[in-house]
C-alpha cells in the first residue's frame, strides 16, 4: 500500500461520473484498486425489486463458490453491514461462529485478504448496497490506511452507488432541491475535510446555526446523515471541492 499511485482519484472519479454501462462500474473497481494499491474493491447492489448486481476485483471463483455455498446467508460483513448505517472495519464484526470462522477461513485462502472495510449504503425503495475494501497486512498498516482513507472511501462509496442508481430502470427521477449559498458553503468545507468546529469558525457562525444548515441540507438531498449529504451533493454536482 506505499508503492507509488500511478492514477489520479479525480480522474477516476470524472471517469465515474461519464459511467453509462454496468461495465463501467467494473472498471472504476480495477482503477481504485490501482490507485489505493490494495488487493480488492468491490461493488454489491441489491435494487428496489431483490435484483443483484455485483463489481469487483474479487476471484470469479471465490465469486461463484460464495454463491454456490448461499454464504450471503452468513456473512458477518453482510449482515453486519446490514444492520449499520456507519462504516465498518471488519474487526469489528462477529466472526465467533463456526460457520463464520469457516467462512473467513475460505476467503483468506482465495485471496480476499485478512483485512477489510464496507460501506453499507441505503438508497430509495429498499435498495441496499456495499462498497468494499480489502487487503492482506498486519492490523497496523490496515488501521493507518483506513484512518488516512476513510473520508474518501466513504464519499466513493455512495458516489459509486449514485451511478449505478441511475441505471436502474424503474427509478423515478429524483426531484431537484436547490441548496441555499450557506449550506453550499456548509457542504463544501466538509467536503474538504472541515471539522464542524472549523466550518463555524470559517464561516463565523455558531456551531447551533451550523447544525441547522446542515440538517437542511440533508433533508432536501434525501441523506441518511452528513457523510452521505456531502457525497449526495458532490455527486449532484451541487458543491465542488
Amino acid at each position: 500500500m506505499q508503492a507509488p499511485k500511478p492514477l489520479r482519484l479525480d480522474a477516476i472519479l470524472k471517469e465515474l461520473e461519464q459511467a453509462s454501462q454496468l461495465e463501467h462500474l467494473q472498471a472504476a473497481t480495477l482503477s481504485l484498486r490501482e490507485y489505493y494499491q490494495i488487493d480488492h474493491v468491490v461493488y454489491h447492489w441489491v435494487d428496489s425489486t431483490g435484483e443483484q448486481y455485483g463489481c469487483g476485483t474479487y476471484d470469479p471463483a471465490w465469486v461463484q463458490h460464495y454463491i454456490d455455498q448461499g454464504y450471503i446467508r452468513v456473512d458477518p460483513v453482510v449482515i453486519g453491514c446490514y444492520q449499520r448505517f456507519h462504516p465498518v472495519d471488519w474487526k469489528r464484526l462477529d466472526w465467533s461462529s463456526k460457520q463464520a470462522k469457516q467462512f473467513r477461513k475460505e476467503a483468506v485462502e482465495y485471496g480476499v485478504g485478512n483485512q477489510g472495510f464496507s460501506v453499507p449504503i441505503r438508497g430509495p425503495n429498499g435498495q441496499f448496497a456495499l462498497f468494499t475494501v480489502s487487503h492482506t497486512c498486519n492490523d497496523e498498516m490496515w488501521a493507518a490506511f483506513t484512518e488516512k482513507h476513510r473520508r474518501d472511501l466513504i464519499l466513493i462509496g455512495h458516489f459509486l452507488n449514485q451511478r449505478a442508481l441511475a441505471f436502474e430502470p424503474a427509478r423515478k427521477p429524483e426531484q431537484a432541491r436547490t441548496l441555499s449559498p450557506r449550506e453550499i458553503d456548509a457542504m463544501t468545507f466538509l467536503a474538504m475535510g472541515y471539522s464542524r468546529a472549523q466550518v463555524a469558525d470559517t464561516l463565523s457562525i455558531s456551531e447551533h446555526t451550523l447544525r441547522v444548515y446542515i440538517e437542511s441540507a440533508r433533508h432536501k438531498l434525501g441523506a441518511i446523515n452528513t457523510t452521505h449529504a456531502v457525497a449526495q451533493a458532490l455527486a449532484r454536482g451541487l458543491i465542488i471541492v
